[in-house]
């Protein structure tokens, strides 16, 4: 399926820091901070900045290092670092985790387009499950209205408000981060903040970040989100099951994006949006598995993706049941 079109643009994040306590009347909290400039520790060895990244206090989070490099200890100490902090600003008690890829899967989705029915829910839950701010408002899954028959991206309508749907003469179109096998995201990040895990999720370091957007840039799906401002997030909306590279609580200045709520479906639960899609339209399992519900899908339906001349080679499927 071509998609010579972009979508709407949206944009902005939250990881939290700082060390007022929670106002509990405030029906809003900002939560983040623009993360260190990067490039100033870019020469410092690794083992350096890991020393630092582990010692206590709200403030050495700035001198954090990658999270690929780090130690299980180390993890383990900044884990037990954002929980504090977390709890200190928001008054909620989280749960920070680091689920690992499981051998032999690799990760796939597959949507029936006959199915959807452009209610979406799968959004929604996307925000909720993710943590996704409060103010100012983005959604990881963009839901495209457009003409029946016609499949026209350029004119597509991402921002439709009329509650009643599917509306007669449109179809619907669901788009969100492709966790591409040949990302054009991970190619272009200065600082490999980014990159693909051996499960096929694309990920992003949120404390390595150092915000030049050039992944956004050199996505064509419009699957990236950059915190222009300081997110924020009323408390009762958190949720308190948290993996650091997925739904934890990301600071402004950083980029953010769909990972197949990897902190459900490395163990073992479907994704949020799959989970509250109210017409069976999505699908989701390993594409390693060959009798598995996604394999056998692309094996036997006319399959699409988008914008299959880029040569990205998404691992987003969309068919016609």
């Amino acid at each position: 399926m071509k998609n010579d079109g972009c979508t709407p643009r949206a944009c902005p994040s939250g990881e939290p820091s700082g060390s007022a306590p929670a106002e509990r009347g405030a029906p809003l909290l900002q939560l983040g901070r623009r993360p260190p400039d990067r490039r100033a520790i870019l020469g410092a060895s690794v083992a350096a900045v890991a020393g630092v990244a582990t010692g206590s206090g709200c403030g050495n989070h700035h001198f954090d290092a990658h999270y690929k490099e780090l130690t299980d200890e180390d993890k383990r100490r900044i884990f037990e670092r954002i929980e504090a902090e977390t709890r200190h600003k928001t008054g909620v008690d989280v749960k920070i985790s680091a689920p690992q890829p499981m051998d032999g899967v690799e990760f796939a989705y597959a949507l029936d387009l006959s199915l959807c029915n452009g209610n979406r829910r799968c959004a929604e839950a996307c925000a909720r499950e993710n943590n996704l701010p409060d103010v100012p408002k983005f959604r990881y899954i963009q839901v495209l209205e457009m003409d029946r028959g016609t499949l026209d991206f350029e004119n597509a309508n991402a921002y439709y408000e009329h509650d009643e749907v599917p509306v007669p003469g449109k179809v619907y179109l669901p788009v969100q981060c492709q966790h591409c096998a040949n990302p054009p995201c991970v190619k272009v990040c200065p600082v490999t903040a980014t990159w693909r895990e051996p499960d096929g999720l694309v990920v992003v370091d949120y404390n390595w970040c150092i915000g030049c957007r050039y992944c956004i840039a050199a996505c064509p799906y419009f699957g990236r989100r950059f915190n222009f401002h300081e997110p924020t997030v009323r408390p009762r909306n958190i949720n308190p099951d948290m993996g650091y590279i997925s739904n934890r609580l990301r600071p402004v200045g950083v980029v953010e994006k769909c990972t197949f709520c990897l902190q459900r479906t490395r163990v073992g639960r479907y994704p949020a949006c799959l989970e509250a899609c109210p017409t069976g339209a999505r699908k989701f399992g390993n594409l390693a598995d060959p009798n598995g519900e996604v394999r056998i899908m692309l094996e036997r339906k006319r399959v699409y993706v988008l914008k299959e001349e880029l040569g990205t080679l998404p691992r987003f499927y969309y068919f016609y049941g």
